[in-house]
């Protein structure tokens, strides 16, 4: 049976690919996609969701927008990452889906307290606002979630600062709800995904399969590319976010370890460090667990084999009907 999960996301180049991967594979159902700012503001990531949605042909599927700003901070986005727009490169079809009425954070409430304890997975790949929120307003999902497998924080690195990772330092208070709401969590970080790289080789098998939206993965590559490599200096570009995404496919796609971990609050240095204890043994209670290695192949064939499954999407154009 399909895991159902709910796609909590600001794209975003990754996040576009990770709601791609989402929609392909047989093995998740797709049940609602809820938006944050992040990568950009709330209005362009949300449009940007549409938009991967007609590409892909995405329908009977719940899209609402949720929080525009940070619990206390600051908004924060990543322009010299995503552009302007959030998902700079290529040209984005005028999106054709309605967004749902409600607030992200009630229809993931709603969704959660609608289906059996157990049923959904949450699928985090931005900053941890609605998901915060969404546990405080309604505790009882903590105990009705399978899990929270998120992308974001790094046990050994950082790339927004020495320490910290982005989807996490642009919310730490945020970040530190969800770590210690008393539910499941899989951190899937840097540490794994800058193992998770858009080699030549990758982008040439997308590129096989010569349909519009394996070209529009292609063209996000191109420019997530180009913006890493002056940025950060990759020669080929790590995709975040479709990892958290492929471990709930395929646990097996990589290898985790069990381990507490908090997030650093004070306003120093260390701020949103996703601090990973592994001095010892994880405790028998403990909750958290952390992404460590993982398989280059089988993750792309994951993606490569969702993008076949899509096909031409909404149109042969991409842009939809």
């Amino acid at each position: 049976m399909a895991r159902k999960i709910i796609l909590d996301c600001d794209p975003g180049h990754d996040d576009a690919i990770a709601m791609l991967l989402a929609h392909g594979n047989p093995d998740v159902e797709l049940v609602a996609v809820t938006t944050v700012v992040g990568n950009q503001t709330l209005e362009k990531v949300t449009r940007n969701a549409l938009s991967v949605a007609r590409i892909a042909g995405i329908t009977g599927v719940p899209f609402a927008a949720g929080c525009p700003r940070p619990l206390v901070r600051t908004v924060e986005t990543a322009p010299d990452i995503h552009g302007e727009s959030g998902l700079d490169g290529p040209v984005l079809p005028e999106p054709t889906l309605e967004l749902d009425g409600r607030h992200a954070v009630d229809l993931i409430i709603d969704t959660v307290m609608a289906h059996e304890p157990g049923e959904i997975t949450l699928v985090p790949t931005a900053g941890l606002t609605n998901i915060a929120l969404a546990v405080r307003k309604e505790p009882r999902i903590a105990e009705r979630v399978r899990e929270v497998v998120l992308m974001g924080g790094g046990f050994h690195q950082g790339n927004w600062s020495p320490v910290a990772e982005f989807n996490i330092v642009i919310d730490p208070e945020a970040a530190h709800i969800v770590f210690n709401a008393g539910w499941n969590v899989t951190m899937v970080g840097l540490d794994l995904t800058h193992q998770a790289l858009a080699t030549e080789d990758v982008t040439k098998r997308i590129a096989a399969l010569n349909t519009a939206p394996a070209g529009f993965v292609n063209e996000l590559l191109d420019f997530f590319g180009e913006m890493y490599l002056q940025a950060q200096g990759f020669e080929a570009p790590p995709v975040h976010d479709p990892c958290a995404v492929a471990y709930v496919i395929d646990p097996d796609v990589m290898t985790v370890r069990k381990a507490p971990v908090d997030i650093e609050l004070g306003n120093g240095l260390a701020l949103g460090m996703t601090v990973t204890d592994f001095r010892a043994p994880a405790p028998e209670d403990c909750r958290t667990q952390v992404a460590v290695d993982l398989d280059h192949q089988r993750f792309w064939d994951l993606v490569v084999d969702a993008l076949e499954r899509i096909g031409e999407g909404g149109t042969a154009d991409g842009a939809g009907a």
